[in-house]
């Protein structure tokens, strides 16, 4: 079995594969300040629940956004399971080639996503990440990733709202029965939940009309993917597996030059 952690902003998300069959999956929060043994213990508490050995976990692989944390992830894998994982940073073979400005600036958890796409649904594509930022990938008709956009993220804009106001209370994320809202709650959800479809709707519209191409499936991940794909046409699928398999795959392509 093989464990693939991906160290996001706000959460942690791991999953364990044996082979290509995925035996469990799940996320917490990610926190600065936790020590390796206090991430270390936790994550063993989970696999006992589910039902996986951690001496049957033979290997691993980590993306990561938040550098600050990539020595305490990499050490607890090295106390808590006795593995030395893969890193996905530069030298890593991803086979995905980034026609863009400068491949370093690209984050772990969007080459993760772009390749796990194109191996799963072909290209040309448009992934979109509804994570702590709401990033769209563009990939063209020959498998490249060609650049992007990166919006606020779902639940930051709302942090940003409350955090912002002196009177405007924090709400659930969710589709209200009418975009007039006739309180503060359903108009703040009206706000959050109707703007980002538009948003995702106009931009999706305005990167297809650039691509010039009359088929381009859209795949969209992350935490809110399948919360906003009910509102708007364009989505084609919800993937919420998506960076956790990618990272498999990367284990194995990598593993596989060895």
């Amino acid at each position: 079995m093989i464990i693939c952690i991906d160290v996001g902003n706000t959460n942690i998300k791991y999953a364990v594969f044996d082979g290509n069959a995925l035996k469990i999956s799940f996320r917490v929060a990610t926190e600065h300040k936790k020590t390796s043994d206090e991430y270390g213990g936790q994550l063993l508490s989970i696999l006992k629940n589910g039902g996986v050995s951690a001496l049957d976990i033979k290997g691993g692989i980590i993306s990561s956004v938040v550098p600050p944390l990539d020595y305490t992830i990499e050490r607890m894998c090295a106390v808590y399971l006795g593995i030395k994982p893969l890193i996905l940073a530069p030298g890593l073979k991803t086979g995905l080639n980034l026609k863009v400005d400068n491949a370093k600036e690209v984050g772990a958890d969007r080459v993760v996503n772009n390749v796990a796409a194109v191996k799963k649904y072909g290209f040309p594509l448009i992934i979109i990440d509804f994570g702590t930022a709401t990033t769209f990938n563009v990939i063209d008709g020959k498998g490249e990733f060609i650049g992007g956009v990166i919006a606020p993220g779902i639940k930051g804009s709302l942090d940003s709202l409350v955090n912002g106001t002196a009177k405007l209370p924090r709400v659930e994320i969710e589709k209200p029965s009418s975009v007039i809202g006739k309180n503060t709650v359903t108009n703040m959800q009206s706000g959050i939940f109707f703007g980002f479809a538009g948003l995702v709707e106009y931009i999706v519209k305005k990167i297809k009309r650039e691509m010039k191409l009359e088929k381009v499936k859209v795949i969209a991940t992350g935490g809110f993917s399948d919360v906003i794909a009910k509102e708007i046409s364009c989505i084609d699928n919800v993937d919420k597996l998506l960076t956790l398999e990618g990272l498999k795959y990367l284990y194995m392509l990598n593993s596989a030059e060895d």
